[in-house]
């Protein structure tokens, strides 16, 4: 598979809206992508909008918790939107923890936590 997930830039975020079911190649994408518009960028935060995933695997959870674990080191917030109930049901029984990345219903809900998240004074 040749494709890609667009990433946009919305002032100094990303926002990655997932429109189709990730495969294992096409995630791993996803996560190089997305760690190289951060660098390229200097995006302060990351918005990937999964509304329209029916399904995500422990995979596709693990690589999520990667790109937050990347954006972190890179100065970036990462904010996951749209999950759907079932689906978060799915990854809690499966035990796949989504550590470091925070969630949001929607995009206006998740551009509004990333906006918080980085305009906060840095401690010290």
């Amino acid at each position: 598979m040749n494709s890609r997930i667009p990433i946009l830039k919305i002032g100094s975020f990303l926002l990655a809206s997932i429109q189709v079911e990730l495969d294992d190649e096409l995630a791993v994408s996803l996560q190089e992508d997305l760690t190289q518009a951060i660098t390229k960028h200097g995006a302060k935060g990351v918005l990937i909008d999964v509304s329209s995933m029916e399904i995500i695997d422990s995979f596709i959870g693990r690589v999520l918790g990667n790109v937050a674990a990347c954006s972190r080191i890179l100065d970036a917030v990462t904010v996951v939107v749209g999950m759907r109930p079932a689906v978060a049901i799915t990854l809690v029984e499966m035990g796949v923890g989504l550590h470091g990345i925070r969630t949001a219903l929607n995009v206006d809900r998740g551009l509004a936590l990333l906006r918080e998240a980085t305009e906060r004074p840095a401690a010290g």
